[in-house]
């Protein structure tokens, strides 16, 4: 498990004396004293002694710097007490690629409104363009972004690495203020400052002097038995970037791709415009590398005019650069253009320089590393962790050289060399790349090929030492959008006509006819790849293909008390509350039993749990999402193991009646992600009734004759209730309303608020719906009052809350139980009836309770099923008992312990520091 072990967060801008330099902003440098200045060297940083005038926090023990004196790195802006010197156990910036102990790239998307540090330059995000990761606790600045290193969380499987152990993921600050240290028990959390330390997977919290005391182990905390645990997730995702192994959609992160682009001006300039040099003092431009030319990206520094050495060291600072400043170098930009010959980075930097000049101002140089004879690297074992060891590259090494050097060092040394192989690793932010080196390939050579494209790529590459094995590669891809109840062989000939598919290298392995969908099993990369690409643009009678990568879960490894629970998220549902718990859950849980509803629906999750012998199903979304699900989940029931999973609901829809009799509330409002699990957990089973309802649409005359099918009978299902007439009109009228301008409905109050307004247009309305249809219950006719509705209950709870069946005892039915196999049918008078229902006041009139219902229509009526309604043409509609019941999990009625969350260390879950989104 990589272990972070980084120092990140806001700066402080708190030093009045002294030169503060930030990668992601230039401060105006205020006057020093004469004479050197005392710096102070430890775990990578650079500190000096400022004076502070506002008050301040130490970064390291999260206590108020008391006095007036304190110490500021220079380069990642950490700030703390003269006595945190000695235990400072927090590296710099500069040097976290080197604690990386498992390279994962992140996965960025927008940051959420609350305030937060940037684990860069640990300065405020608040009102800056921000970023977060979508899988772990990283915050960032988007022009901070880049100078980020590849410690996210492994999620799945690494093949290459073989543990002996799970160990703690820490991630330094964005802690809640009241969270408390594991080792000391004293608070460690600050809204001040970027301070203590948390494991991203236990959520255990501490100092970061005392986080190394803790045992390496991890036990996953308060939510292990529902969690699906790294070790037993496989993926093969070699040319796969992590949003697709984590099925994130891709529109929401595109204004992102471009986020370390450019920084000029603008991003080198985020909290304010750079300010103009002092006197005797030059703003100079500087570049990292050619890469850097090509793509426009400088950093902006202040120094002292002459001051070459001072110029290097400025420049490496900005760059978050830990080297010796003596083995660098800054080119003038006019000999960086006599020693290139490429026509499109000469255009590049001209154009570039001459855009900016006049804006900025400064000097263009162009950061470089100084000819070297011989070198150093340090080459990592593959096969476990922490193994390295450190060789001298000379001109004449190879990579089999150094691999046979090395090999005795790591406790191979009876092993023939020729059986590994050196491998390159980039690990960026964003992607982390391997390339695996020919034995013949001069290492020196490399070595300055790489520095002279970035400096900061040399910084965050590493090499391994691999074993050569010829694995087999398989990747899972599931295809979704296909013409449904088609036979398997058309749909593979569909595939085969639409995606030009080697059929050697791929095989079906499930086909889910009803939802129009198929898996298969890839064994080549680059196959894998370019199938999954063509499908997202490719489409099918008119309707997008949906292409997704699939992990495997090594099921036979679950242990016996672990139940894993599937995530469904419907961000669409609840405004922007929707889009907060599919962040908030992703961490806290695994992302690979997350799923965003937006994306591949309920069967991708299904599929992905098909073969998990227990597993219970959280549904985030309205009763539409729930029924979603459940109908979905009756579809392919018979391709999973656990057939029957018990499944929980967090409210976000309008009404959510059926997450209301199940005691999940009303709705959704900020209720704290980590507590909403442990309610789960907790949760006791039940049963309930499903109903199947076949509209047999007939056009019926008034003599009764058919006279033929305006269309094939339809089949739905039926889990809360089914309405006709004056209810299923104000649903119709709300749905078109929220269709025409749906930005408008993204709270639950103004969507009441526009039923209420429905309502009223409709209290005039009369219908004798009694004249209009026929209803009989259990084979027997039943005769209907002068009504205007008529609805079939499931649940207790109907139209966001109201009890239309009533309390009162009646001799004739039996007591309404979700479970009981009986559907109760009532009946209202119209929309004043209706409110007061609603109020409270009154009940619906009591028409008939029983299993088996028959309904015949004379003419179109508005009809409504869980919310969702239409008009369904004359004709006859029958309702009865579909299959089995389902089970579902009700919220227990005792209070969640608090000591229940303290016990396992985590005493605040992550997700409140986001306020509970």
């Amino acid at each position: 498990m990589a272990e972070s072990n980084r120092s990140s967060g806001p700066a402080n801008p708190d030093a009045d004396n002294g030169r503060l330099v930030s990668p992601a902003a230039v401060k105006k440098k205020v006057h020093q004293p004469p004479g050197p200045r005392q710096k102070y060297q430890s775990s990578g940083h650079c500190f000096k002694k400022v004076t502070l005038t506002k008050p301040t926090f130490c970064h390291s023990c999260s206590d108020f710097v008391w006095g007036l004196i304190g110490f500021l790195c220079e380069v990642c802006n950490f700030m703390c007490h003269e006595k945190c010197l000695k235990t400072l156990r927090v590296v710099c910036t500069s040097m976290s690629p080197s604690q990386v102990q498992v390279p994962v790239a992140h996965c960025f998307g927008p940051a959420g409104q609350k305030k937060h540090f940037c684990c860069v330059c640990r300065k405020q995000t608040e009102g800056s363009k921000a970023l977060r990761c979508e899988v772990c606790e990283l915050h960032v600045h988007a022009d901070c972004a880049s100078f980020s290193c590849a410690d996210c969380r492994c999620c799945h499987l690494d093949r290459n690495l073989q543990q002996n152990m799970f160990h703690h993921h820490w991630r330094e600050g964005n802690q809640a203020s009241a969270a408390k240290c594991e080792v000391c028990r004293r608070s460690c959390g600050s809204s001040e400052a970027l301070s203590g330390m948390r494991c991203e997977w236990c959520g255990i919290t501490c100092h970061a002097a005392c986080y190394r005391l803790v045992s390496p182990e991890c036990n996953l905390g308060r939510l292990r038995n529902m969690l699906l645990h790294p070790s037993i997730v496989c993926l093969d995702s070699r040319n796969f970037s992590k949003m697709h192994c984590y099925r994130i959609m891709e529109s929401c992160n595109q204004e992102l791709d471009n986020a370390d682009e450019a920084d000029s001006p603008a991003a080198a300039s985020k909290d304010a415009p750079p300010a103009a040099p002092e006197t005797g003092k030059q703003l100079i431009k500087v570049y990292d590398g050619d890469d850097s030319v090509k793509r426009g990206f400088f950093r902006l520094i202040h120094t002292s005019r002459g001051m070459k050495n001072e110029e290097v060291e400025a420049a490496l600072r900005a760059f978050y650069l830990p080297e010796d400043p003596h083995h660098f170098q800054l080119e003038e930009f006019s000999s960086l253009q006599h020693h290139h010959s490429d026509d499109l980075l000469n255009q590049n930097a001209s154009s570039l320089e001459n855009r900016n000049s006049a804006k900025n101002g400064g000097d263009a140089r162009l950061l470089r590393a100084k000819p070297r004879r011989d070198d150093m690297i340090k080459v990592h074992a593959a096969w476990s962790r922490p193994s390295s060891s450190t060789v001298t590259v000379l001109e004449t090494s190879t990579a089999a050289s150094i691999v046979s050097e090395v090999l005795p060092h790591l406790g191979r040394q009876d092993e023939d060399s020729s059986k590994f192989s050196l491998q390159e690793v980039y690990m960026s932010s964003k992607q982390v790349q391997r390339q695996t080196l020919s034995p013949q390939e001069k290492i020196v050579d490399k070595l300055q090929e790489i520095r002279k494209l970035s400096l900061r790529q040399m910084n965050q590459t590493r090499f391994y030492v691999v074993e050569n094995k010829n694995r087999a590669v398989q990747v899972d891809l599931l295809i979704l959008g296909l013409p449904p109840l088609l036979a398997k062989e058309e749909q593979t000939r569909l595939l085969q006509e639409q995606l030009e598919i080697k059929s050697h290298l791929v095989t079906y392995t499930h086909f889910y006819d009803s939802q129009g969908a198929v898996a298969m099993q890839i064994s080549c990369f680059s196959e894998a790849e370019r199938i999954y690409m063509l499908a997202k643009d490719t489409s099918i009678n008119n309707k997008m293909l949906t292409s997704l990568v699939i992990p495997e879960i090594q099921h036979e490894k679950l242990e016996d008390d672990v139940c894993p629970l599937l995530v469904f998220v419907n961000p669409k549902s609840g405004g922007l509350k929707g889009r907060e718990l599919l962040y908030s859950f992703r961490k806290l849980l695994n992302p690979h039993q997350v799923f965003d509803l937006t994306n591949g629906g309920p069967l991708a999750g299904l599929h992905t749990f098909r073969g998990v012998p227990r597993f219970r199903v959280l549904v985030c979304g309205g009763d539409g999402t729930v029924g979603w699900v459940l109908g979905v989940l009756e579809a392919v029931r018979h391709k999973l193991v656990c057939r029957e999973p018990p499944i929980g609901i967090v409210p976000l829809g309008t009404g959510n009646d059926l997450a209301r009799i199940l005691r999940w509330g009303a709705g959704y409002s900020g209720e704290d992600p980590h507590h909403i699990l442990v309610s789960v957990d907790e949760a006791d089973e039940v049963q309930m009734d499903r109903w199947t309802i076949l509209l047999d649409a007939q056009d019926i005359t008034e003599d009764g004759k058919d006279n033929g099918y305006l269309e094939p009978p339809k089949v739905v299902q039926m889990n809360n209730y089914f309405g006709l007439g004056i209810d299923a009109e104000l649903s119709l009228d709300f749905h078109l309303a929220r269709e025409g301008e749906p930005d408008k409905f993204t709270s639950r109050f103004h969507n009441k608020g526009v039923y209420v307004k429905v309502g009223l247009q409709k209290i005039s309305h009369g219908r004798s719906l009694h004249k209009e249809l026929q209803l009989q219950v259990d084979s027997q006719q039943v005769p209907l009052p002068n009504i205007e509705g008529l609805i079939f209950l499931n649940i207790s709870s109907w139209g966001s809350g109201a009890d239309l069946w009533g309390s009162e005892a009646d001799s004739r039915f039996a007591r309404p139980r979700i479970d009981d196999g009986l559907l109760e049918v009532v009946g209202v008078t119209g929309v004043v009836h209706m409110g007061q229902v609603h109020g409270g006041l009154r009940s619906g009139i009591r028409i008939a309770q029983g299993n088996y219902i028959r309904l015949t229509l004379s003419k179109p009526i508005t009809v409504q099923l869980d919310g969702e309604p239409w008009i369904q043409p004359p004709g006859h509609i029958i309702i009865s008992a579909a299959g089995p019941k389902v089970r579902m999990l009700r919220k227990s009625k005792v209070k969640q312990k608090k000591s229940a969350a303290s016990k396992d260390g985590r005493s605040e879950s992550p997700s409140s520091r986001d306020g509970g989104q």
